[in-house]
């Protein structure tokens, strides 16, 4: 259950930009999961990295950046 709450968590960053902006601004697992449990979501830091090793490099830009999309169409020179 609690691997189902850090894809829970990673799901609700892409639409929560307080909650995204709070995580960014640490670089501290410990304090990343603390807030995660103020949010109400309970998982270890092993769940967490398992769930972020799950995720393409897209997924995980689109939660790190949310305002970049992908630059497929873009063509390198």
């Amino acid at each position: 259950m609690t691997q189902q709450n850090a894809t829970q968590l990673l799901e609700a960053v892409k639409e929560d930009q307080a909650l995204q902006a709070r995580l960014k601004a640490t670089d501290n697992p410990e304090a990343f999961i603390k807030i995660a449990r103020e949010c109400g979501y309970d998982f270890t830091i092993e769940e967490l990295e398992a769930e972020i090793s799950q995720l393409s490099d897209e997924e995980l830009a689109a939660i790190v950046n949310p305002g970049w999309g992908t630059r497929r169409h873009i063509h390198p020179r």
